[in-house]
């Protein structure tokens, strides 16, 4: 593959792609056991050197010392463009995944980047694509579109402007503001439509129950699905040292999130105490159905979306399940959420 370049820009046409460990063990690229199989193959765009942005939870970031070739606690190993492609086109016809998920360093160049790899894939395969990138304005949304992108996420991460500032805006020494991310938000919905755009959450940023779910609301409120992460603590990272969420609180706004996109509750009907989620505003019938279920705890996203074992350790704690729980982890759930 060449790799097409225009004056004063980086590399469009990229030969080779990151692919995240599970993904690559299932396309094939190398070997390995997988406790669960991806059901969406995750991409990185492949750069020398890191990020321009400056997130305090990502090893990717401009002053990270943490390895580069890790996205939270997994492994994204390079491949050549053209093999990766090829096995996504067969995995997809085979059945054994549901989408590709393009995620993307912010760095010069890299909307043209993930433009090239999009329209790569699509030729070879109409598998859904998504993308997760930095804020663009409505015309690189409309691109993106036009290249056979499905569906879009602007990552919020964090769920007040204040958090948001500290952990990745001015304050971290990052080019992102709160205020820029929600109207590229905005602007996602009206290129992809309502339910076609994503954002993602990360739960142990220093927020409370009652702010996490109140931006749940917000975001669902504008069309935008709001997926749940467990902040991750990486070496090398600017919060290393901060702890992982308790997972009673995650747990009870995994539940919340579940009404809130589900149109089954609101953020309004929801009882707070000091910040803490105390009722979920539904009949106790409904809500134990709903926690028996096991829905609310599988890894929430794009639609095929199950992330394994991005946010912990197969030996747990589970955060989100990459697959339904069993009876006995929904007993577990149900102790964790002071449900009997």
């Amino acid at each position: 593959m060449k790799e097409a370049r225009r004056s004063g820009d980086e590399v469009f046409s990229p030969s080779i792609v990151r692919v995240s460990l599970g993904s690559a063990i299932l396309l094939g690229l190398t070997r390995g056991r997988l406790n669960a199989e991806p059901t969406t193959i995750y991409l990185l765009t492949y750069r020398r050197g890191r990020c321009t942005a400056n997130c305090g939870f990502c090893p990717q970031a401009r002053d990270s010392t943490a390895r580069s070739d890790m996205l939270s606690r997994v492994v994204w190993p390079p491949f050549p463009t053209v093999e990766v492609v090829e096995r996504i086109g067969k995995a997809f016809g085979d059945r054994r995944i549901r989408r590709v998920c393009i995620q993307s360093l912010n760095v010069p160049g890299i909307l043209e980047e993930i433009i090239s790899l999009a329209r790569i894939i699509r030729l070879t395969s109409p598998v859904p694509i998504s993308v997760s990138c930095q804020p663009l304005r409505r015309e690189g949304m409309i691109r993106l579109r036009e290249a056979g992108v499905n569906r879009v996420s602007v990552a919020l991460d964090a769920s007040t402007p204040k958090i948001f500032d500290e952990v990745k805006g001015v304050s971290a020494g990052g080019p992102y503001t709160w205020e820029g991310h929600v109207e590229a938000l905005r602007g996602a919905v009206e290129v992809f439509g309502r339910g076609s755009v994503t954002t993602h959450l990360i739960i142990g940023l220093g927020e409370t129950e009652e702010e996490a779910v109140r931006t749940m609301q917000l975001c669902h409120d504008m069309g935008v699905y709001p997926a749940l992460f467990a902040f991750t603590p990486i070496p090398g990272t600017k919060l290393a040292g901060r702890p992982r969420p308790p997972i009673e609180g995650y747990r009870r706004i995994q539940v919340a999130q579940y009404l809130i996109t589900h149109g089954l509750a609101k953020y309004a009907d929801m009882t707070f105490k000091d910040g803490v989620l105390k009722d979920f505003g539904v009949e106790r019938s409904l809500l134990l159905r709903i926690v028996e279920s096991g829905e609310p705890f599988m890894t929430s996203g794009c639609p095929g979306c199950n992330r394994p074992y991005y946010n912990e350790r197969p030996s747990g704690p589970i955060y989100n399940y990459p697959k339904k729980p069993t009876l006995d982890e929904v007993r577990e759930i149900k102790r964790q959420l002071s449900i009997h």
